[in-house]
């Protein structure tokens, strides 16, 4: 996992120092993240359940979801248990420092909290919670989808898992 942790900073060093000048600029092979809100620097060094869960376990809920324009692609999965309640949750993400964060916090929010609770989350309680700037809140979006994503995968693994035992 710290493997994985690594390449992934690594790689969105890369991705911020190329494609947001804006945002962020290198001195000397250092990049600043002075217009970053403390939250979102916070969730991109120290992202939390990065990682993958089962996708073929039937109370595991994978959402992929994805922003051509930005190129950011976001997978987040969940794993609930026989009373609705999620247990776990795990996200691996490729896109820039609000997206990692966005992805972090989006896992933190719901675990713990039923299939319907986590289908409320929406994007601008999470652009809020990370002072998102506008040209960010696509991140947010991503996060939301994620979740609606990763319910609807979990919720036809259920209605599927249902059907079978009613033909048996």
């Amino acid at each position: 996992n710290t493997r994985i942790v690594t390449y992934i900073k690594m790689a969105m060093l890369r991705h911020l120092g190329r494609s947001l000048p804006n945002i962020c600029t290198q001195n000397a092979g250092v990049i600043s993240t002075a217009k970053y809100h403390e939250k979102v620097i916070d969730h991109y060094e120290n992202p939390r359940n990065v990682g993958s869960l089962d996708k073929s376990d039937i109370n595991v809920g994978t959402g992929l979801v994805g922003a051509p324009a930005c190129g950011d692609v976001m997978k987040l999965q969940l794993k609930v248990d026989e009373n609705g309640k999620i247990i776990d949750a795990k996200f691996k993400t490729f896109g820039c420092g609000s997206a990692i964060a966005s992805s972090s916090l989006a896992t933190e929010w719901i675990k713990g909290k039923n299939v319907n609770e986590a289908m409320k989350i929406k994007n601008t309680d999470i652009a809020k919670e990370l002072n998102l700037p506008p040209v960010k809140l696509h991140c947010s979006m991503l996060a939301e989808d994620a979740i609606k994503s990763a319910l609807n995968d979990y919720k036809v693994k259920q209605e599927s898992k249902a059907a079978a035992a009613a033909m048996q």
